[in-house]
């Protein structure tokens, strides 16, 4: 185990030398999570507005249901994923499992409800406002649903930064699925899982210290996109 000064001096230093195991962790955990993000929000926002603009029999039993995946447990995820992508699972022949993209549809799994639920309630509140000149137009639901994401794009832009923020912080589901491979699987957050219990707590911070920098950036981005979004408001 090193000594604790130490080992921040030593993760400093891989920072700031951008040391090749630390870049290439990283740089697979933003593909990943990017990635995941962006294939979640391509499902969750246009089926966000569509619940937000229609009234049908058991809407509010499908809006509990997807509030209630928001907090999906990571590892159940993982389970499944796994049984689904295992040589034995019904998607075993694709040759998925132990891949980046394996990683990649536990994460989308993981966030696609909180897109959904959380641009749900954006759109919901919109289209109260815009329902008369909807309705005036006479625009199809597909205008409609394209109107509402167009003009609360700023709004929706921080749903995908808490679905971003969500995914690159996740271990137990990228664990399983993944198998921290190293090279291959191993991303920011397996990989301080993995260094701590070896005690090489020199790698395990910098990694760290750069989480917490994309955490702050995110949030940072999210508390910018909901300023404008109210001067958009108001303009």
């Amino acid at each position: 185990m090193q000594d604790f000064g130490e080992a921040f001096g030593l993760a400093l230093s891989l920072v700031v030398s951008g040391d090749a195991d630390l870049v290439e962790i990283v740089a697979l955990s933003l593909r990943v999570s990017l990635t995941a993000t962006g294939l979640a929000c391509l499902i969750g926002l246009p089926l966000g507005a569509l619940v937000a603009i229609t009234r049908f029999r058991g809407r509010n039993a499908v809006l509990i249901l997807f509030n209630a995946l928001m907090g999906l447990p990571p590892v159940v995820v993982g389970l499944l994923v796994y049984l689904h992508l295992s040589r034995a699972g019904p998607f075993g022949f694709l040759g998925l499992l132990y891949t980046p993209m394996a990683m990649i549809i536990a994460q989308m799994i993981l966030i696609t409800p909180i897109v959904v639920a959380l641009s749900r309630q954006i759109l919901e509140d919109l289209h109260a406002e815009y329902a008369d000149q909807f309705r005036s137009l006479v625009l199809s639901r597909r205008q409609q649903v394209m109107a509402l994401i167009w003009d609360a794009r700023f709004s929706l832009m921080t749903v995908g930064l808490a679905g971003f923020g969500r995914a690159v912080a996740e271990v137990g589901a990228v664990m399983i699925v993944g198998g921290n491979i190293d090279h291959l699987t191993r991303v920011m957050t397996t990989a301080i899982a993995l260094e701590t219990s070896k005690g090489d707590l020199a790698l395990a911070l910098a990694l760290g210290l750069v989480l917490m920098v994309i955490a702050l950036g995110v949030n940072a981005l999210v508390q910018s996109l909901r300023m404008t979004a109210v001067r958009h408001a108001y303009a």
